[in-house]
């Protein structure tokens, strides 16, 4: 006879009561454990601090009192530099987006998404380490999950791509990229044309997401 699995911990830190609450009922009927409900980001630590089982995912809101997502995200990577951790806002902000993926977040979903999103977005985590919502492509983030296995070649990116992908993940605006690499602004356009197609993605988020997820940072 075959033992169920455990169900997966959630930890959920929103400071709107209602939504936490349903988020936390709602999870529960699809066989997720809610071991902690926060209301901001420094009630999330102390509970975390005291649980004598840690959650697998933590859900943070991003705008909350007393500690925000940010803040509580960064002291997380510090204390538990493991955690799981899907962020959940009600804006499609780009820079938001890609501040929570280069502070360590697993995933990236909207409040305003459907539930079995959620749900999908939890398991790819736990599963996966990473969620890619619609910045990227199936198809890339399929190749992303094999590449543990090396069983799914990436698309073949250039090295002159790989420093723009890195650059990507910066403040830096194309212009500025532009005259980092020593290229006129066009040039550095086409590069972002260039990539959008082969990674089929559709945002510099998209491309961001893709270089964190294989680690291609830039150099100092």
């Amino acid at each position: 006879m075959l033992m169920e699995s455990p169900p997966i911990t959630l930890a959920i830190a929103d400071d709107h009561e209602i939504l936490r609450s349903g988020v936390s009922q709602l999870l529960s009927r699809y066989g997720f454990k809610v071991l902690i409900e926060a209301n901001n980001g420094q009630d999330l630590l102390e509970q975390l601090k005291k649980c004598s089982q840690l959650p697998d995912i933590c859900i943070l809101d991003i705008n909350m009192p007393e500690k925000n997502g940010y803040e509580t995200l960064a002291e997380i990577r510090q204390l538990w530099p493991d955690m799981k951790i899907l962020a959940l806002s009600m804006y499609d902000n780009e820079h938001g987006i890609i501040r929570m993926y280069k502070s360590g977040a697993n995933g990236y979903l909207l409040k305003d998404s459907n539930p079995k999103k959620l749900e999908e977005a939890l398991k790819a985590i736990y599963q996966y380490d990473f969620y890619h919502s619609d910045l990227i492509s199936s198809e890339v983030y399929r190749a992303l999950r094999s590449k543990k296995k090396g069983d799914m070649p990436l698309p073949k990116i250039t090295d002159k791509e790989m420093e723009f992908l890195a650059l990507c993940a910066t403040d830096l605006t194309y212009k500025e990229m532009a005259e980092k690499m020593y290229l006129s602004p066009r040039t550095v356009e086409r590069y972002s044309e260039v990539l959008y197609e082969k990674l089929n993605v559709r945002s510099r988020s998209g491309l961001v997401l893709f270089a964190l997820s294989m680690g291609i940072v830039p150099k100092h």
